[in-house]
């Protein structure tokens, strides 16, 4: 009579065994929400659609960003982030340190000899052998959780365009 039932320490398992997923599962799950992609894309097309000379700079808050002409994605613990955007005139500056140099708020007479050597410079990121198609950073090789976004609408001779980089 005193003697547990054979049922109940089944019971006893199935319900450890329930309470261990659910825990796991619970632990699991992220404690903060996704990157906000969307904020840095409306900044770049705010930056875009003012007539130039137009700069803004925003942190971002992710482990790994990447930023394009058609959009910024943004990837952390919690989860990833994408977001377009709205205009066509944006341009990666890549690793062309010049172009870098006018996303960080440099005139672009004062990076360039010339308007036609900035705009062989835009042509060159946009189709060329270096076309950066995206510009990446990682919070792994700059030993901090934050990487800053760069933009530039910037016209100089016959070319407009809106720059970006990240770092």
């Amino acid at each position: 009579m005193l003697d547990t039932p054979v049922d109940s320490l089944y019971a006893w398992l199935g319900v450890a065994a329930v309470a261990t997923a659910a825990l796991g599962t619970a632990f699991g799950l992220p404690t903060a929400p996704p990157p906000d992609a969307t904020a840095a894309a409306n900044v770049v097309d705010r930056v875009a659609a003012a007539e130039p000379p137009a700069a803004a700079e925003v942190r971002l808050a992710a482990d790994r960003a990447t930023v394009g002409p058609r959009g910024v994605v943004l990837r952390s613990d919690a989860g990833v982030a994408h977001a377009p955007f709205a205009f066509d005139s944006v341009v990666a500056a890549g690793s062309h340190d010049q172009l870098v140099s006018v996303a960080r708020g440099e005139p672009p007479s004062a990076a360039f000899g010339s308007s036609a050597a900035f705009a062989d410079a835009v042509r060159t990121s946009r189709t060329g052998d270096r076309a950066a198609d995206a510009v990446s950073w990682s919070s792994a090789s700059a030993g901090g959780p934050t990487a800053t976004l760069f933009v530039a609408h910037v016209a100089w001779g016959d070319t407009e365009v809106t720059l970006v980089h990240v770092e």
